[in-house]
């Protein structure tokens, strides 16, 4: 091999170690740009969950309702960081806070007065320049409640009847027939059939089995709207008129009485009656309260939650009052002469969801014989939680009400919570895989009903 050729492979080599090495170069940037993307992805990904969170928990230590006692001073300690530009919105009374506006620093003990009931708005804006959240700011008279916390019978009617759902049956020709499946469906309220007013379940049967094969027009009521439907009856194998559909015009059970005010208003189990079958929430035409006495008690075990057995005689010498309201936040009504002689308790401060704390407090319920106080600790204040039966976080730690019961049982829902003298919320659930745990509702939703 020569001189030149020998040159040239050099010069062919050290080329194609430029050329590598350039390649390595580029692979090498092109890494360093793929991990850069993905670190900068990262980190958005990080920044997005921790806003997020930040929004969470801000969100819920900011209620969309604040209520405040008219002439009183309250203190509002929130400690977030935001602030608030209060409007009025009412014309209503005569308030210190001024008609037009002030802004507020949220991430310090404020003190509000206002001298009457009134309504504001407070327009949060989180660290100060990004809009959050519009909140209701809502002057209220201070009110006085009696803590009941005994059980008492409950008959509610429905509207119309409630559809349950739909079955077949047989033809004389042995055919299975379904004449309301696709028509009717579990939840609708059945008001009237072929014009005339269905009053319970037996006139309702009553009248499918009398219609001589004519079709039936009903008028329903279907998540809250109201439409006509019409189903067609057929025989079943007996002959008479059937159109496989099954109803209930009526619940019953057992729960806690929370207050009575002073005008023998009352409200129980803080949160409404749901049918058994649909878990809709029933919607009632009228109801009645009896008196109830609890016969056994089945203790709560981890999950099995535990439930009161009681009596309830419904005859009309036992008749505590009428129900007039059944809703998420329980049920609402009047008492008669020999409930405001039955409950005969001392008138308690309401306290507001602001004023309560984590800590001890009390319920009051009647599992062994008479209404007693008994020892809880609240664990947590939701101000904003979705869940409106679901505001206070509780763990029962009372040795006594722990041996007769194991902690919250089906048939407590109602107890009223005491903390600091005032009556703060009503239980309402108890969680099932810890039955010394639970939940309540905050007083002040309960009076909202």
């Amino acid at each position: 091999m020569n001189r030149d050729e020998m040159r040239h492979r050099v010069q062919q080599q050290s080329g194609q170690d430029v050329i590598v090495f350039l390649d390595r170069v580029k692979q090498r940037k092109h890494r360093r740009n793929v991990y850069r993307s993905w670190l900068l992805v990262a980190i958005l990904i990080s920044c997005t969950i921790l806003a997020g969170l930040l929004y969470y928990q801000i969100d819920n230590r900011l209620p969309s309702i604040i209520n405040v006692r008219a002439g009183k001073e309250e203190l509002l300690d929130l400690s977030i960081p935001a602030k608030a530009h209060v409007v009025s919105v009412s014309k209503q009374g005569v308030s210190n806070i001024p008609a037009d506006s002030i802004d507020i620093d949220l991430s310090r003990p404020v003190t509000l007065k206002a001298a009457a009931a009134d309504n504001y708005s407070l327009q949060v804006k989180l660290f100060g320049f990004i809009n959050f959240k519009e909140i209701d700011l809502r002057v209220i008279e201070d009110q006085e409640l009696i803590p009941v916390g005994m059980p008492v019978g409950i008959y509610v009617k429905t509207k119309g009847v409630m559809v349950i759902g739909t079955g077949e049956f047989q033809s004389m020709r042995g055919e299975k027939l379904s004449p309301s499946k696709g028509v009717l469906k579990s939840g609708d309220y059945i008001l009237d059939m072929n014009g005339i007013t269905v009053s319970d379940k037996d006139d309702f049967m009553k009248r499918v089995r009398g219609c001589a094969g004519k079709p039936l027009c009903m008028t329903i009521i279907r998540d809250g709207k109201q439409m006509e439907q019409t189903v067609q009856p057929e025989k079943d194998v007996s002959g008479e008129y059937k159109i496989g559909l099954w109803v209930r015009d009526s619940a019953q059970g057992i729960g806690t009485m929370t207050y009575m005010d002073g005008e023998g208003n009352f409200g129980a189990l803080g949160h409404g009656i749901a049918d058994v079958d649909t878990s809709d929430l029933m919607s009632m035409d009228d109801g009645t309260l009896y008196m109830a006495e609890v016969m056994e008690i089945k203790k709560g075990a981890v999950g099995n939650p535990g439930e009161m057995t009681g009596l309830i005689v419904y005859s009309n010498d036992r008749i505590l009052g009428d129900i007039y309201n059944n809703c998420e936040r329980g049920i609402f009504g009047h008492c008669n002469t020999k409930a405001s002689e039955k409950f005969r308790e001392s008138p308690v401060p309401i306290g507001l969801k602001q004023e309560i704390v984590k800590g001890p407090a009390r319920i009051i319920c009647t599992v062994d014989g008479a209404p007693k106080y008994y020892d809880i600790e609240i664990t947590d204040i939701n101000l904003n939680h979705s869940n409106v039966n679901r505001g206070i976080e509780l763990t029962v730690v009372d040795d006594n009400l722990l041996n007769i019961t194991g902690g919250i049982v089906q048939g407590m829902s109602g107890s009223p919570i005491l903390q600091n003298g005032k009556i703060v919320g009503a239980v309402t659930h108890v969680l099932v895989n810890d039955p010394t745990r639970g939940y309540g509702i905050f007083i002040e939703n309960m009076l909202q009903h």
